[in-house]
């Protein structure tokens, strides 16, 4: 792209001719006061704010140090879309990279997270990735960027406009996040309660794991779609990638999956659980999965909310032990006592949980709209000096 394609004050330029990889050590950290250590995994994608970190406190080895108006990178597996926008200081690992404009007059350091956010940095991050279990670019690659960077006074106010959206995203998200503890409050004072009778999970529900995966099994003469452990999320079916193998009809019979069925993840993070609610016509499971058939008039979806109750009361470490490899047999699972409400408090249960869960849902299609809003409006007002000729 020529210059005279960009209007007055704009210009094309290199990344690294702007921004440089700050790349600060710091081998002392609890020493000098640095308390928080950031990796890859407190970075949620699309949201520019660190809400999670570890504590320098518990030990680390990384020396990497970020600051304030830093914006933080992941470099590994680029397609996570990893960014944020240093509000603390803090201590990240290798996987990140924390840039900062090597001059303020030329490049506000407001503007450049949204600049990393772009689909056209993704983009080249990506394409400079190499590796395959877990592909990751380099600051060598990221620096030949091209782009076109606003005059000051257009980055100032481009900075403003998606600040405020950022904020529009962030109001909905601490809704989302209220409306979480709300929830897990209901959870913790309908099962903590100790009136209610118990009875044993077996005799509410009847117990059955899915069918082992074989090589024998992919042969393609009766495929048929079956969830694994990684499609059953906490209190959801994610259907993003659902594979097939061959089951009989006598098979078929024996893992076919009803409305109302519960999944629970047997191995993993044991006990995870959703209610199957006949998303994808005639689909199995697979041996990673238990799965509860109601046998009584016990509801389905208090049963759900129990087992979230009881993941975070520990209940599913207690039962599986301390092995390397955790496991959740179907004999631990079957003696599990479960309280039982009577069949008016279940109806309350059952109100208010999906009361709950359809304004969370509501609220996170507001956060899927906002964020969606942001990014056009990023993506227009970063092109916005190009002239389409």
């Amino acid at each position: 792209m020529s210059t005279q394609s960009l209007k007055p004050g704009w210009k094309m330029v290199n990344f690294g001719e702007v921004v440089k990889n700050a790349n600060l050590v710091e081998r002392e950290p609890e020493a000098n006061g640095v308390e928080k250590i950031v990796g890859l995994e407190h970075i949620d994608p699309e949201n520019l704010h660190i809400r999670r970190w570890n504590s320098v406190a518990d030990g680390t080895s990384f020396t990497r140090k970020f600051v304030p108006g830093q914006t933080l990178f992941g470099k590994r597996r680029a397609y996570q879309r990893k960014v944020a926008y240093a509000e603390f200081e803090g201590i990240c690992s290798g996987g990140i990279l924390t840039f900062e404009p090597k001059n303020r007059k030329i490049l506000l350091p407001e503007l450049l997270p949204f600049i990393c956010q772009s689909d056209a940095f993704f983009n080249h991050a990506l394409d400079t990735s190499a590796g395959s279990l877990s592909p990751r670019t380099s600051w060598t690659a990221l620096k030949d960027f091209e782009f076109p960077l606003p005059p000051l006074d257009e980055q100032k106010r481009i900075a403003e406009i998606l600040w405020a959206a950022d904020e529009a995203v962030e109001q909905w998200r601490r809704v989302y996040s209220v409306l979480n503890i709300l929830t897990s409050v209901h959870r913790v004072e309908f099962f903590s309660r100790k009136n209610w009778p118990t009875k044993k999970l077996k005799n509410l529900f009847s117990v059955q794991l899915g069918k082992m995966l074989s090589p024998k099994a992919k042969t393609g003469n009766s495929s048929f779609k079956y969830l694994a452990n990684y499609n059953v999320q906490w209190d959801r079916i994610d259907l993003e990638k659902v594979q097939e193998m061959d089951f009989s009809e006598k098979e078929r019979e024996k893992f076919a999956l009803v409305p109302g069925d519960i999944l629970v993840c047997e191995g993993g993070e044991v006990g995870r659980s959703a209610i199957w609610h006949g998303e994808i016509e005639n689909c199995y499971y697979q041996k990673a999965l238990h799965r509860l058939r109601p046998i009584s008039n016990f509801s389905s979806e208090v049963m759900l909310q129990f087992m979230m109750w009881a993941d975070r009361k520990g209940l599913f470490k207690a039962l599986t032990g301390h092995s390397t490899i955790a496991h959740l047999t179907a004999i631990k699972l079957k003696e599990m006592d479960v309280p039982v409400p009577s069949d008016k408090e279940q109806a309350i249960v059952e109100l208010i949980f999906r009361e709950l869960n359809s304004a969370r849902h509501i609220i996170s299609e507001q956060i899927a709209k906002t964020t969606e809003l942001k990014q056009s409006l990023s993506c227009g007002l970063l092109s916005n000096g190009v002239r389409h000729v």
